[in-house]
């Protein structure tokens, strides 16, 4: 990690932080809505973050074990329980991807535990589900009668900030072990998933300042 990376890399977690107290100076106004999961949400991960970044200090864990079975998992749970169960109403949605993408550990540890082309197969296949919901989302903003307002929806601009994350960065998490190999390739597609994530993260703000009135 070259001294720009250091420095997105350590802004990133900050600008988490940040976005965790902006979420939380408004959940007085959002404590009868289902919006104030996503303050628990975004706070939850920091502190999950600041642990895999400081907590080797204190105590011995495999950070790979921790992101792969802990942190990224709680992600893409929430995700699929605000896509499917609350912006889509579906229940059924959310509890049927929710246990493909648990099933997805299986091939994972069995088949491409080992594999030198596919990184992690339970995050590929957690990402795809993903990406899924991001474009059935999109379709429901277009469609909307409420377009013109898109601006006020909060659900917009997380939209926006997982498409630049999670999907944006699909590609190098699933062929990481074939970019490594191509260094310049790989470090600008580092870059891309460290400024995304601080897009991202800015973008969830901005929904709870900009987002209010459509929430």
């Amino acid at each position: 990690m070259n001294s720009f990376q250091k420095l997105l890399s350590d802004s990133f977690l900050w600008i988490e932080g940040g976005t965790a107290i902006v979420a939380l100076l408004h959940l007085k106004g959002l404590k009868r809505q289902y919006w104030r999961f996503f303050i628990y949400f975004l706070v939850i991960v920091f502190i999950c973050e600041a642990v895999g970044k400081w907590g080797g200090a204190y105590i011995s864990f495999s950070k790979t074990k921790y992101y792969n079975y802990v942190v990224i998992p709680f992600q893409f749970i929430f995700f699929y329980w605000l896509y499917a169960f609350k912006s889509f109403n579906n229940k059924t949605l959310f509890w049927a991807l929710t246990l493909l993408y648990l099933l997805s550990f299986i091939p994972s540890e069995f088949y491409f535990k080992g594999s030198k082309i596919i990184f992690s197969f339970n995050y590929t296949f957690g990402s795809f589900i993903l990406m899924v919901l991001v474009v059935m989302e999109y379709y429901k903003q277009i469609t909307s009668s409420d377009i013109i307002n898109f601006n006020r929806n909060r659900m917009f601009y997380v939209n926006l900030g997982v498409t630049l994350f999670y999907i944006g960065t699909l590609p190098f998490w699933t062929f990481y072990y074939l970019l490594v190999e191509y260094k310049q390739i790989w470090n600008i597609y580092f870059d891309y998933f460290l400024i995304s994530g601080i897009v991202m993260y800015v973008l969830f703000s901005i929904s709870f300042v900009w987002g209010k009135q459509n929430s």
